[in-house]
């Protein structure tokens, strides 16, 4: 079997899919994207792809060498994720080739299901309480909710009130026991991110997340040592290699890699086998698509550190298209009791609806983070 073309398809509501075919008939779906930047990963993936026309797609071990280790400069955001999207397409193929879901060539399923999270805003919005109520009614048991506005490195504490009133919002709303993750987002810097998580402990989150940006990873120290509430980062860190010096350090409780920028299947079941062995859990990144959120899903199932997985439906950056809007059979992601199954249909455990896909691909979008600036003019970490 033979690699002989692929397709590219930017599509609504900020998504990439990739379509790679073979001279056997059988097509695999990833999904490369850096939301922000579709142009720029489109641009790698057809520079990557190039080598792989011709090729034997079950070789995907060589050819994730190959894609990762003859660029003289590696990793980073656009070539990773990239990767990623070309890799979760190598692993469909294969999936469909022996009539199997991934997860059973990846040492088969410790698990019939994983629980998963729903958004529910809290930049500013003085709703999250009834939008954290909405979720349980509809079956979650758990909900992640961003944490603050923008803040500067030493900002008011009246910021950090509000940022507390919210949370107190959801827990008032929700009860004692329902799973509260506070994204920071980055946004926080280490003065302020100290005083929040200590002011946040009362309200015992599920975890807080990104406390500090990835490139101070250093400050989790301070950080780790100053609160009693686990931490969770990683949605921007890219391969084993940057994850390393976190497990040796020893501070971050739960890792976050995202299936659709860390290299894919193949690299993210390596980072999440370095966390078990660092008693550290995963809860993966994924406020993308269908074809990311099954790729998380196949490496969920063989993972035995775990336990909650992110999702996008209803999500505040899916304006016009949804989650399920794209595949022929909706029901493979039906959330029950806050948790979901893990699809076992051939290769991802999906099927793509590729006319509807072809058809959002004539709309497009062009997709870009919105630019945060403080009072003084500055900008702002978003």
């Amino acid at each position: 079997m033979k690699i002989t073309s692929f397709e590219l398809f930017q599509v609504p509501p900020r998504w990439l899919f990739l379509k790679v075919e073979t001279d056997e008939g059988i097509v695999g779906w990833g999904e490369p994207i850096v939301e922000g930047k579709a142009a720029t990963v489109k641009t790698c993936v057809e520079e990557l792809m190039a080598y792989l026309i011709g090729k034997d797609p079950l070789r995907i071990e060589d050819h994730w060498n190959v894609m990762y280790r003859s660029g003289f400069y590696r990793g980073g955001p656009i070539i990773m994720s990239a990767i990623a999207g070309i890799d979760q397409a190598l692993w469909d193929i294969k999936g469909k080739f022996l009539q199997t879901p991934i997860y059973q060539l990846l040492g088969g399923a410790c698990r019939e299901s994983i629980r998963v999270y729903s958004w529910i805003g809290g930049d500013r919005p003085i709703d999250v309480g009834l939008a954290a109520k909405a979720a349980v009614d509809n079956g979650f048991t758990a909900v992640k909710m961003n944490g603050t506005e923008e803040l500067q490195y030493i900002d008011s504490y009246k910021k950090i009130d509000e940022a507390v009133e919210r949370i107190a919002a959801v827990r008032e709303a929700v009860g004692d026991y329902l799973g509260i993750g506070i994204d920071f987002h980055g946004r926080v810097h280490k003065p302020m991110a100290k005083i929040l998580a200590k002011e946040l402990e009362p309200f015992r989150p599920m975890f807080i997340e990104e406390p500090v940006l990835p490139e101070n990873n250093e400050a989790l120290r301070e950080i780790a040592n100053s609160t009693n509430i686990p931490i969770a980062t990683g949605e921007r860190m890219f391969s084993r290699w940057d994850f390393k010096n976190l497990f040796q350090d020893g501070y971050v409780d739960i890792i976050q890699p995202d299936l659709s920028h860390a290299g894919g299947i193949t690299e993210c079941k390596k980072i999440f086998s370095m966390a078990e062995a660092y008693d550290v859990a995963v809860a993966p990144h994924c406020p993308l698509g269908p074809i990311a959120l099954a790729a998380c899903l196949q490496v969920d199932a063989t993972a035995h550190n775990a336990f909650i997985q992110e999702q996008s439906l209803g999500i505040h950056y899916n304006q016009g298209n949804d989650l399920l809007d794209y595949l022929k059979d909706p029901s493979v992601f039906s959330y029950s009791d806050g948790h979901v199954d893990i699809p076992t249909g051939h290769g991802l455990g999906i099927e793509v609806d590729e006319d509807i896909v072809r058809k959002m691909a004539e709309v497009g979008h062009d997709w870009k983070n919105p630019v945060w600036r403080h009072r003084d003019g500055s900008v702002a970490e978003w």
